[in-house]
């Protein structure tokens, strides 16, 4: 199996185009708004129309969801999702997060061309048309994205009635909770199978059975709403089952990889744009009669930031590039693809807090201001880096693949 890519490779004059598309989106209707989107609390004022524009009038929703439109290969969702982190993090994940629903249905060769023509109305249906994929649980935080447990620690119930799925349990902290027209929700139909016992199971909203607690209060990243989900005895239908047994823990697995390698993308986003802010200030800012970039002490600074910004880019991309090509590089859920996609994660979002700490260094009072626009990256950071299990469970599923760790 080959390990590497050629850099050459990763940047398709496709990738290029919606990186473009995205660029534009950023600069003509984010970045004039966004030191007001965490003034924007209930979301009706900035945050609503920009997602509606985004997904709707752009129709990214309906291009997820049309009859016959091919998949958007990672390697192309990356430079989007770079671009739009460079305005405002929280509406990338927002976009990123209606996808990734999906992806369960979405990737060969579990596609369910079926469920995503029936889904589609809801998504035209709704205003601003969003999906949520509901894992993380208020009892285990993050044993279900930790492959070794295998589904064990699943506290959210699927019991088979006739040709319906009850479920019972909740959900914290997904991303578009509240908001969503649709969630893919991760249970067990029996925690003792392990894998087997693993489903995905769409659950279109409102829905009777379904509640949702108010939204959580946040340091940062106001844009993506985040609340309790409840469900009692809440009915599907059977077919709404991604899979099936053991296949939908490869459905699982396979989401925590390109969520890993999309929070990658979105965190270099960030970076560039800290990196764009400071070297303005530097180049402007002029102390002992010199742009303060000229000073070897800031040269040295920004020379780090642009290392890890690049070095983090190049290794997301590299990732991206293996996980659309599974025929090369095997499945998308294997344990090489899951370590290799929480490197490009854990790396890329250290890297943004290093860029954004720097960054405040150099820009001391200045950058600490609302104006300045460094802070609100420095908080919405923060999260990228907790978030899929945190930097603990990322570097023992790194180790498990490559020291061959044997620790749960």
């Amino acid at each position: 199996m080959a390990d590497h890519v050629c850099v050459e490779e990763l940047t398709t004059e496709e990738a290029k185009m919606y990186r473009n598309l995205a660029r534009q989106f950023t600069e003509n209707l984010i970045l004039p708004v966004r030191q007001q989107i965490d003034d924007d609390k209930d979301h009706t004022k900035i945050v609503a129309p920009l997602l509606k524009g985004l997904l709707k009038d752009f129709g990214f929703a309906k291009m997820m969801l049309e009859e016959g439109a091919p998949v958007l290969q990672m390697t192309n969702a990356c430079p989007m999702l770079e671009e739009m982190a460079r305005g405002d993090s929280g509406i990338a994940v927002v976009f990123a997060c209606t996808g990734w629903c999906l992806m369960p249905i979405w990737y060969d060769p579990y596609k369910r061309p079926d469920l995503l023509k029936e889904f589609a109305p809801l998504y035209e249906q709704a205003e601003i048309p969003l999906g949520c994929f509901a894992m993380t649980e208020p009892e285990g935080g993050c044993d279900i994205e930790n492959p070794k447990l295998e589904g064990r620690k699943i506290h959210t119930r699927a019991r088979l009635d006739g040709d319906e799925w009850i479920i019972n349990g909740s959900k914290q902290w997904p991303t578009n909770s509240g908001e969503s027209c649709l969630y893919c929700t991760v249970c067990t139909t029996d925690p003792e199978l392990g894998d087997e016992g693993i489903a995905l199971i769409y659950v279109p909203y409102p829905i009777k059975g379904v509640s949702l607690s108010k939204w959580e209060n946040k340091a940062g990243m106001t844009a993506d709403s985040n609340c309790t989900i409840y469900y009692d005895d809440v009915r599907v239908p059977k077919r709404y089952r991604a899979a099936g047994p053991g296949d939908d823990a490869h459905l699982l697995h396979q989401n925590l990889v390109v969520g890993s390698i999309g929070s990658a993308a979105m965190s270099v986003g960030t970076s560039q744009n800290i990196l764009e802010i400071v070297t303005d200030y530097a180049t402007k800012r002029v102390v002992a009669g010199k742009p303060i970039k000229e000073h070897s002490v800031n040269a040295c600074a920004l020379a780090d930031m642009v290392i890890g910004i690049e070095t983090a880019r190049t290794y997301t991309l590299n990732v991206a590039y293996m996980l659309d090509r599974p025929e090369t590089y095997g499945p998308r859920w294997s344990s090489e693809m899951l370590s290799k996609a929480r490197i490009a994660k854990l790396y890329a979002a250290d890297v943004s807090i290093m860029v954004a700490n720097k960054a405040m260094e150099m820009m001391a009072s200045f950058g600490y201001t609302r104006d300045a626009n460094v802070e609100k990256h420095w908080r919405d950071n923060k999260i990228m880096q907790l978030w899929l299990g945190g930097a603990q469970l990322g570097r023992l599923d790194i180790a498990r693949h490559f020291c061959d760790l044997q620790i749960l």
